[in-house]
């Protein structure tokens, strides 16, 4: 690849995505190639249903993404989802012999020194929510400040070992490095302002069988919970409910709206040339009921979270699982007594919450790549080695 460009592997639940692209003017993206591929997901234990057939995916989709550019990918980002993702929040503390102005190197000092092993993890990356000095100032970066001591309330980001075996495994033929990034964190960072998330926001990833529940502090994660429950859970009653095939059911689902006030009790919904008469209470009845399954998901874990704040601030709602379900938002925002604001891309053809992990690991993938290259730039220089 060029480079300047950075690939990306986004897991969903229910398919993976390869992109490749880089940053154009004015911050946008360019985007080379792009494929998705579909595969049998992932149960709440945290186990891909088939190895075989996750692996077989992602490969097509490397292939294909490949062919486009007509070159090889060397350096592949890895979104890592909710499930397979632990979340660490600490405070720390370092000091120092004498008042001193605080580098670069001071920070990179404060994390590395917190960091702690986890059994069944593996450490892929460490953000701030805020810093803090001797005088009990409260700063997003530290570095120019004079302080006898740096403290800070940080995140710690693992990713479990079954996830990156799995990916190695995938990947162990071919000379392709793997640099994980935790998916939910990369999203709140790149969808969220920064102003709302200084002051603590609450992020739902929803996704097709798992979602992601998140409550935010500057450029950390104070909590982080998912849940075995999504799009597909709620395809899977409409299945049960109306004798509908898999497909069937996710094509009747895609046409409800929850906000219908009248209109004829029965609705004509004919498949491959099958016809069903569908009772549209009961079709309603039965969406709100699989919406239920999530607001009471995420009503205990807001429960657990009296503390952090949260009352008043709204639902901050991305992913394929439900922003696009007509009146979703409205009906999850009235059982959780709370407002629901769909979040996504500020993209053209990619301004959907669908396309929001796939935009927001690019994001990421880049200041990585393109820090990186500069780092690598300076040691070079100066005799180093990164």
């Amino acid at each position: 690849m060029g480079r300047k460009s950075v690939a990306v592997l986004d897991v969903r639940s229910s398919e993976v995505t390869v992109l490749i692209g880089e940053r154009g003017v004015n911050h946008t993206f360019v985007f080379k190639a792009s494929r998705t591929e579909p595969y049998e997901g992932y149960d709440e234990d945290g186990a891909f249903f088939a190895d075989k057939g996750f692996a077989d995916a992602v490969l097509r989709a490397v292939d294909g993404v490949e062919r486009v550019c007509g070159e090889r990918i060397r350096t592949l980002y890895v979104g890592v989802p909710g499930m397979f993702t632990l979340v660490v929040p600490k405070e720390h503390e370092i000091s120092f012999p004498a008042s001193k102005r605080i580098s670069q190197r001071d920070v990179t000092l404060l994390f590395d020194s917190g960091r702690e092993e986890c059994p069944g993890y593996r450490f892929i990356r460490a953000t701030s929510m805020f810093f803090l000095t001797s005088d009990k100032r409260r700063v997003i970066d530290p570095v120019g400040l004079v302080s006898d001591k740096l403290s800070g309330l940080l995140t710690y980001f693992y990713c479990s070992n079954y996830f990156a075996e799995r990916m190695q495994s995938v990947f162990g033929h071919l000379p392709v490095e793997l640099r994980y990034l935790p998916s939910e964190a990369v999203q709140a960072s790149y969808l969220i302002p920064p102003e709302t998330r200084d002051e603590t926001a609450l992020f739902l990833d929803t996704g097709y069988l798992a979602s992601t529940v998140c409550v935010l502090l500057g450029n950390g994660v104070l909590t982080q919970r998912t849940f075995w429950v999504g799009r597909g859970q709620i395809v899977a009653r409409l299945m049960e409910a109306f004798s509908l095939p898999y497909d069937g059911a996710a094509l009747l689902l895609s046409r409800v709206n929850l906000s219908r006030k009248d209109g004829d009790p029965l609705l004509e919904f004919t498949y491959k040339g099958t016809s069903y008469e569908i009772p549209v209470p009961r079709l309603l009845e039965e969406v709100k009921a699989g919406l239920d399954d999530l607001c009471e998901a995420v009503s205990g874990f807001l429960e657990e979270c009296a503390g952090e704040e949260l009352d008043y601030k709204p639902l901050l709602v991305t992913g394929e699982g439900v922003p696009d379900l007509r009146g979703a938002l409205e009906h999850i925002g009235k059982r959780l007594n709370r407002v629901c604001e769909p979040v996504s891309p500020d993209l053209p053809f990619f301004n959907k919450p669908s396309a929001s992990s796939r935009i927001a690991l690019v994001d990421t993938a880049y200041e990585d790549h393109r820090k990186r290259g500069l780092l690598c730039r300076i040691l070079n220089v100066f005799g180093g080695k990164l």
